[in-house]
């Protein structure tokens, strides 16, 4: 028999602290690193306008394209990996930190994030986020096949926890793969819609569809209380 008496699964990004943060912070680093090798200063600054103007994916050919002309496939590899391995600054959103210090006791906390293993848990120590959870799952350690939303890391939270699926709540951000699998499992599912989050699609079925949303976690506990 479970010691618990819910679980609390979380994604990390959009979902805990802004993504956005984690890009800012990364295009800081690659412009320092940019800025040591050429003396050039203003690299960060371009691929923040970038971001801001909705580029994403190609960001640092976009920037090494207007500085210079023209892109380079290496240098680009380069800039990714300064981007993916830099020590992030980034914080806790005021509303999470505010849940997570106040959760009820008895809870099982759980986060589940897709993207580069070592990148993520940098953002988790950057955060710290291993005092706060039970079982962190980087689902790219297992390989990107088991990114969301393959059951495996719900599979894992199911059998670390032992609690029923309706005693399971996952909150998260992006409709397109985070809710179709734990709803499918009979968990409970909660989107929040922060206002400066990357992710802003419509789910794609109704399966995919959250069971409820909300805009800040002080409104979790409700959220939570209102699906039946």
């Amino acid at each position: 028999m479970s010691i618990f008496v819910r679980g609390l699964i979380f994604d990390l990004d959009d979902t805990l602290y802004l993504e956005r943060d984690f890009a800012f912070s990364g295009f800081a680093a690659v412009g320092a690193w940019w800025q040591h090798r050429t003396g050039e200063r203003d690299f960060a600054a371009r691929c923040g306008r970038l971001f801001e103007a909705g580029v994403r994916g190609q960001i640092f050919n976009q920037a090494l394209a207007e500085m210079d002309g023209k892109t380079d496939p290496a240098l680009v590899e380069q800039f990714v990996a300064v981007y993916r391995d830099h020590r992030p600054s980034i914080a806790l959103a005021p509303d999470a930190m505010r849940f997570l210090a106040h959760h009820r006791d008895g809870d099982f906390v759980g986060i589940i994030t897709d993207g580069p293993a070592p990148t993520q848990r940098a953002k988790i120590r950057a955060l710290g986020l291993e005092r706060q959870a039970n079982l962190i799952l980087c689902t790219d350690a297992w390989g990107i096949a088991f990114r969301k939303p393959h059951p495996r890391a719900f599979e894992a939270i199911e059998a670390a926890s032992d609690l029923t699926p309706s005693r399971l709540i996952y909150v998260a951000d992006n409709a397109a793969k985070d809710f179709v699998t734990p709803r499918a499992r009979g968990w409970k599912t909660v989107q929040i819609l922060r206002p400066d989050r990357v992710h802003t699609g419509a789910a794609p079925t109704p399966a995919h569809q959250a069971q409820s949303q909300i805009f800040t976690f002080d409104d979790l506990e409700q959220a939570i209380a209102g699906i039946s």
